[in-house]
């Protein structure tokens, strides 16, 4: 994989965060420049309504998953609400080996399984800009019922205390600009694709 340190390489951007920060709403934004390019996971959970395999996740049985597991497929896995999670190593290196910047979106624990294996790359914390607006957020999205929202609160104050050990930590107030800082923190560029139609 390429250095992280070298801006004229494709980079590995990490983004991580707290259910309800944004993540997936930043990685999205990022994703509208076709230099960047999203990293597939793979799960055991069956599809939801209008999910296909091979283009929203790699849909995997868990023997599948777990003999991938021991043949070192997966930059990282966890189990996630007792579903294997992971991110196929074929996946990452097919979007950096195109030239483009690859966006992988991970559990704080998925980040800290890239570090044990000295994955190179730029790891962002995303947060919402209060913990009052995490819970707007939480509670606007409809998902979850309040005791739901509660865990993930709690789950929230637990993994704000590794943000410091991120490269970045971004407080996701407006999604045009936290982009905007994290490109400028990670010395990359970026332009929307429909910004220049």
């Amino acid at each position: 994989m390429n250095a992280a340190g070298d801006a004229a390489e494709p980079r590995l951007l990490v983004i991580s965060g707290t259910s309800g920060s944004g993540k997936t709403t930043v990685a999205g934004a990022l994703l509208r420049d076709p230099r960047y390019g999203r990293a597939r996971t793979a799960t055991t959970r069956p599809a939801r309504a209008g999910e296909v395999d091979g283009i929203d996740y790699d849909f995997l049985t868990e023997d599948a998953f777990r003999a991938g597991i021991e043949r070192g497929d997966f930059v990282e896995h966890a189990v996630v609400y007792g579903r294997l999670y992971g991110t196929p190593r074929a996946n990452l290196e097919a979007i950096l080996d195109s030239g483009r910047n690859c966006v992988l979106v991970v559990d704080v624990q998925g980040v800290r399984n890239l570090r044990r294996q000295a994955i190179e790359a730029f790891t962002v914390f995303v947060e919402a800009p209060s913990p009052e607006e995490l819970r707007r957020r939480l509670e606007s999205r409809g998902k979850d019922d309040p005791d739901t929202i509660e865990r993930r609160l709690e789950a929230a104050a637990k993994e704000r205390e590794e943000a410091e050990s991120f490269d970045l930590v971004l407080v996701n107030d407006v999604v045009e600009s936290a982009v905007q800082r994290l490109v400028a923190h990670a010395g990359l560029d970026w332009t929307p694709h429909d910004a220049e139609e």
